[in-house]
C-alpha cells in the first residue's frame, strides 16, 4: 500500500477502531456500554474454554493475556481500555476470583509476527487464557491469506501446547477504510482456522458493524471524539465477557455460591 493511503488509514483507526490501550474515563461514561446489547447470535459458540472454566472452579484464578497489533496509539490510561474493563467486569462477575488481565500489544505486527513470539511469551506470563486479536495490520499489508491463515494456525498451536486456552478476535470494521483495505480474506481465513482448531472467535468486525448499522455508533464520522472511543472500548468489553462466560460455561450464580 503507498505511504499517503498508510497515512490516511492510520488517521481514520485512531479514534473509530480503537485497538489502542486506553484512555482516562470519568466515572459516568462507565454506564454508557448498557445500551449496546449485541445480537445473540454474535455471541454464541461451540467452541469452549475449557482450561479456563477449570481454573475458575478450581484453583479461583484466571490470568488473561491480550495480544496483537494495535493500530493506532492513543495515550494509555489501562482502566479505559477494553482489556482493564474486561478485567473490571470480570472480576465483577466472578466474586472470589482472582483475575488478571495482561496486554501485550504492539503497532505494526503482522499475525506471523505475533505468533513467532506466542510460545515464549506465554511460557513467560502463563496466562491461562490468551485472546489475540489481529488481521487489521495483514489487511493494511496486504499479507497473502494463506500466509496469514498459516501464522494463526501456528500460533494457535503454540499457546495451546503451553497449555493456555485461546480466543481470537478478527479485524474491527470501518465504513471509512473499506476503500483502502480489503477485509473479507482475512475474516474468512480467521472463521476457518477457529473451525479447523475448534477455538472460539469474538466476531469483533460483526459487532462493530452491526452497531454501525442500529446507529449505536457512527463509524462513519471523521471526528468521532473520545466520548464514542470510550464507549466503544466498554461496549467490546462487555460484549467479550458474555463471549467468555459462554465459552466457558461458566454460571455466575454457582461461583458465588462456592465463596
Amino acid at each position: 500500500m503507498k505511504a499517503t493511503a498508510m497515512a490516511g488509514l492510520g488517521l481514520a483507526l485512531a479514534v473509530a477502531l480503537l485497538t489502542a490501550i486506553g484512555l482516562s474515563a470519568p466515572a459516568a461514561a462507565e454506564q454508557n456500554g448498557q445500551s449496546c446489547v449485541p445480537p445473540a447470535y454474535l455471541l454464541a459458540t461451540e467452541a469452549r474454554l475449557k482450561g479456563v472454566a477449570a481454573a475458575i472452579k478450581t484453583s479461583r484464578k484466571i490470568d488473561v493475556l491480550v495480544v496483537g497489533s494495535r493500530s493506532s496509539t492513543i495515550l494509555s490510561a489501562e482502566n479505559s481500555a477494553y482489556p482493564g474493563r474486561l478485567q473490571a467486569l470480570l472480576r465483577d462477575k466472578l466474586p472470589g476470583v482472582e483475575v488478571n488481565v495482561m496486554v501485550e500489544m504492539r503497532s505494526k505486527r503482522t499475525a506471523a509476527d505475533v505468533a513467532a513470539g506466542l510460545s515464549a511469551l506465554v511460557a513467560e506470563r502463563k496466562p491461562g487464557l490468551v485472546i489475540w486479536q489481529t488481521g487489521t495490520f495483514d489487511a493494511i499489508r496486504s499479507v497473502d491469506p494463506d500466509e496469514f491463515r498459516t501464522a494463526l494456525g501456528q500460533g494457535i498451536a503454540a499457546v495451546k501446547q503451553a497449555g493456555a486456552d485461546i480466543v481470537l478476535m478478527n479485524l474491527q470494521y470501518s465504513p471509512r477504510t473499506e476503500t483502502m483495505i480489503n477485509p473479507a480474506p482475512y475474516l474468512d481465513a480467521m472463521r476457518v482456522v477457529a473451525q479447523e482448531y475448534e477455538v472460539p472467535l469474538f466476531d469483533r468486525f460483526a459487532l462493530m458493524r452491526h452497531w454501525n448499522e442500529t446507529g449505536e455508533f457512527d463509524l462513519f464520522s471523521p471526528a468521532p471524539g473520545i466520548d464514542m472511543a470510550l464507549r466503544m472500548h466498554n461496549c467490546l468489553a462487555r460484549a467479550l465477557l458474555a463471549f467468555v462466560m459462554e465459552a466457558a460455561q461458566i454460571d455466575p450464580a454457582e461461583v458465588r455460591n462456592k465463596r
